[in-house]
């Protein structure tokens, strides 16, 4: 089964000896577990300013020894072996050539590089490094615009401590949002939980904007968060990740949006859950770093039975699980189908362009919906529902376009 992410710096602050985050268990739970001392932040070697998950050990050594066990995370799936139908629906694209599932945070620098995808900029290091993060908020706007092998060069680390807390020492669990097109997008009253949006400013949807090839957002609230709405943002502005030559269609690449799933309409778990809560395990005296799914720890499914009570949680959301896996598969072949079938009818010069452009925009919205549901990365746990929804509607959408081929 396939698995398929600004505040001003401090160099002191007061941090708890052994917890990082208050987003597994409550503030007053906590401050009964935990003897709160004052801890001084490290001094950054690297000149970028940026303090390495490294030089945190000394301060908290267990939280840095949970953080390392993401390095034993060696599973990783080739999407184009497994789902082959791929190479038809990305054709003309780079993962129509390099598709496969990332191993862990603390890979993230090495899976960039190694991609078989091109990527002649920088902008491709988003979220792949704190070190890029740092440099962009230092750098401005310009910094998406430079060249992806002369910065990776200067980057030191994968996904680490200063991504979620910046420079703070993170007392009682202070959390940063430190990607600055997040700010940029949503401003400071968006009304979600800094718990949440921690991971969310990563696990998100995002284009590179065509002028200044800035990593952006295309919505401004939750509410906007909608596939629909998002796809309508796209069709407004007019932004494809690329036109497909073959069927003369502007397509659009989702990339991995959990954070729109998890809030968006059909979550049963946003309302009182946050992220941590099923992917960092509460190990009462500070909370693991090691992030993961929550049917791999038995402490975290543990916590489901507060609401799920003696359900087999693992088994109930492996159906979930194969159930929209099989029907991703169901669609998207049909998607690959009607790609075939669209490029046939380019080639033979038997439809005009008024008919032909009417099935491209139905097939440019079918490959949205799929798409949105096939790169999220819980295979329907977090939103099960939505997933529902947008496997029908491209489902719809991909039988209509066939049958305009015989109108």
């Amino acid at each position: 089964m396939s698995e398929k992410k600004h505040r001003s710096e401090t160099a002191v602050k007061f941090a708890a000896a052994a917890v990082m985050s208050v987003a597994v268990i409550g503030a007053a739970e906590i401050a009964q577990q935990t003897i709160w001392k004052p801890v001084e932040a490290p001094v950054p070697a690297n000149e970028n300013g940026v303090i390495t998950a490294e030089e945190w050990a000394e301060v908290y050594p267990e939280i840095y020894a949970s953080y390392k066990e993401n390095d034993n995370n060696s599973y990783r799936v080739d999407y184009l072996e497994e789902d082959p139908y791929l190479t038809t629906v990305y054709e003309g694209f780079g993962f129509a050539k390099d598709y496969t599932s990332a191993v862990a945070h603390t890979y993230t620098l090495e899976d960039v590089y190694n991609t078989e995808r091109p990527h002649a900029l920088a902008n491709c290091l988003t979220c792949k490094t704190p070190d890029y993060t740092k440099l962009v908020n230092d750098m401005g706007v310009e910094a998406y615009k430079l060249d992806f092998a002369e910065t990776y060069e200067k980057m030191n680390e994968s996904v680490s401590c200063y991504n979620c807390h910046e420079n703070l020492a993170a007392n009682e669990g202070e959390l940063a949002i430190t990607h600055s097109y997040v700010t940029d997008a949503l401003g400071t009253e968006h009304g979600i939980a800094l718990e949440v949006l921690t991971c969310g400013q990563c696990h998100i949807e995002y284009y590179f904007d065509p002028e200044t090839k800035a990593t952006s957002m295309p919505y401004d609230s939750i509410e906007a968060m909608d596939p629909e709405r998002i796809l309508e943002y796209y069709n407004e502005m007019g932004y494809s990740d690329w036109i497909q030559e073959s069927t003369g269609t502007g397509l659009l690449k989702a990339q991995h949006p959990e954070l729109e799933t998890f809030l968006g309409a059909g979550s049963v778990h946003a309302a009182s859950m946050n992220c941590a809560d099923c992917h960092m395990e509460d190990r009462k005296t500070y909370v693991s770093h090691n992030w993961q799914s929550p049917l791999d720890c038995e402490a975290i499914l543990e916590t489901c039975a507060s609401c799920h009570g003696d359900t087999d949680m693992t088994a109930k959301v492996h159906a979930i699980q194969e159930e929209i896996t099989a029907r991703e598969r169901e669609v998207g072949e049909k998607l690959a189908a009607l790609k075939t079938t669209l490029t046939d009818a380019v080639s033979s010069g038997d439809y005009g362009e008024e008919q032909l452009n009417e099935i491209r925009e139905k097939y440019r919205a079918a490959q949205w919906y799929w798409d949105f549901c096939y790169v999220e990365n819980s295979e329907g746990a977090h939103n099960s529902a939505m997933a529902r929804r947008c496997l029908d509607q491209s489902e719809t959408l991909i039988d209509e376009a066939m049958e305009l081929f015989e109108a």
